[in-house]
């Protein structure tokens, strides 16, 4: 069996993993293991300290692949991540985010490079969740969330990856205002299962991109 080692950015994406991805892999005979990213309760940290997790997990097991599932939304200047301020210059975000992905494989010793999948979620996981208008109306009574407001933003957005990354625009800042008493790991979970991978990955490009790419793994 295939091994995957995914790297979370926390405990929401490990979850979904657990839940969405899990399943789905196993059925083509990949095992997938769901860490979450050392040094840190739920967040990103500085290059230098996920680089060293990276070639931990790639050298414990030299048929193992390394991915990563952490936010754009939320890495800092001070993180040093290779190729940060060269990504700047990028006005499409989709382009930029795909030159941090391969300035962090090239930042790897190339007997690593092969294995490693970097993998950097635009803008935000909670954008995942703005795929499917049914998933919220099952779930949410309308004393209980906003969804007309819910319904525009998904209007708003075909590709849900692209709700933009401001403090009060991010998606997750969206599901805080409009769901009082939103929590991150318990409902972005169950909202993620209920709209199905298949969904997430027609409307949601660079996420597809790659699951096709965990999916071919040598």
């Amino acid at each position: 069996m295939k091994r995957i080692i995914i790297i979370n950015e926390g405990p929401t994406e490990q979850e979904f993993c657990k839940d969405v991805l899990y399943p789905y892999f196993s059925a083509k005979d990949i095992y997938i293991e769901t860490p979450t990213i050392k040094s840190s309760h739920g967040g990103i940290v500085a290059w230098n300290t996920l680089k060293k997790q990276i070639e931990m997990h790639l050298k414990q097991d030299e048929t193992a692949y390394v991915t990563t599932f952490f936010d754009y939304y939320g890495v800092k200047d001070s993180y040093n991540y290779p190729g940060w301020q060269e990504a700047k210059s990028i006005t499409d975000k989709s382009d930029r985010i795909g030159f941090l992905e391969e300035a962090m494989r090239s930042d790897l010793p190339a007997e690593l490079r092969k294995r490693f999948i970097p993998y950097i979620q635009l803008h935000e996981f909670e954008g995942l969740l703005f795929c499917k208008m049914d998933v919220f109306t099952s779930n949410f009574e309308p004393a209980e969330a906003k969804l007309s407001e819910i319904e525009g933003i998904i209007n708003a957005f075909p590709n849900p990856e692209d709700i933009n990354n401001g403090s009060a625009t991010a998606p997750s800042k969206r599901l805080e205002r409009l769901i009082p008493g939103y929590s991150k790991v318990v409902f972005g979970a169950c909202l993620a299962s209920d709209t199905g991978l298949d969904t997430i990955r027609l409307k949601c490009l660079r996420f597809n991109s790659w699951i096709e790419q965990l999916e071919t793994i040598a």
